[in-house]
């Protein structure tokens, strides 16, 4: 649900994807004999009859630093996962999908700092990825969005803090509203909607590219 409950919650990648992330709970232990838990998830970029479904695969490993698999404490780190396999382009999207593994592995946790590890993004990386957030989010579903979230804090490794006090920064800009927690998108934003647009489309040529290389 979006910060005002409204319609689907946006997810946005460093690289300017939009997507909408449905996940079907519960983890369970593997049908194979192997020593990890599966959730089956199917990401849309908005706007796109394009399609990935994917099987999480949660290793033993992981398993241990997470105190439970239900979604109240694996829901954020599997959704971050899932961006940022996407953003290391090992997720593709294609009109019929199949079904692909994708192991959730300890390259995502920092043991040595104790706590999840994605990308350790720039204030202005994180700014342009606000500005998206709250663009694509007034797009699919008109509301507003969250930005003091603990979600994208993870993903971006800030703090919910950080990314409210940035996004009042930008809000002082003109080009969006606070209001409480979230931020709803003003004339400013949408009047460079081709900009949020040209990225995603640039960041799916990507994925396009090096999997048409892979296949090749």
């Amino acid at each position: 649900m979006t910060a005002n409950g409204s319609g689907q919650k946006v997810y946005v990648t460093i690289s300017g994807l939009a997507l909408l992330i449905q996940l079907d709970w519960p983890y369970h232990p593997s049908t194979s004999g192997a020593d990890f838990w599966t959730l089956h998830s199917e990401i849309r970029p908005v706007g796109k009859e394009l399609h990935a479904k994917v099987a999480v695969n949660v290793s033993a490993t992981v398993r241990q630093v997470l105190p439970s698999l239900e979604p109240k404490d694996a829901e954020s780190p599997t959704v971050n996962a899932l961006r940022k396999e996407i953003d290391r382009y090992q997720i593709e999207f294609l009109k019929s999908a199949k079904l692909i593994p994708l192991p959730f592995s300890s390259r995502h946790y920092d043991f040595k700092r104790e706590r999840w590890s994605f990308h350790p993004a720039s204030e202005e990386q994180i700014c342009e990825f606000l500005l998206r957030k709250v663009y694509w989010q007034a797009k699919v579903s008109g509301g507003s969005a969250l930005m003091a979230d603990s979600v994208d804090a993870q993903y971006l490794g800030a703090t919910p803090e950080k990314l409210l006090e940035l996004a009042q920064q930008m809000a002082a800009r003109g080009v969006m509203k606070i209001e409480g927690n979230s931020a709803k998108a003003l004339d400013g934003m949408l009047a460079h909607a081709d900009a949020f647009e040209a990225a995603q489309e640039l960041a799916l040529e990507a994925l396009e590219k090096k999997h048409a290389f892979e296949r090749a």
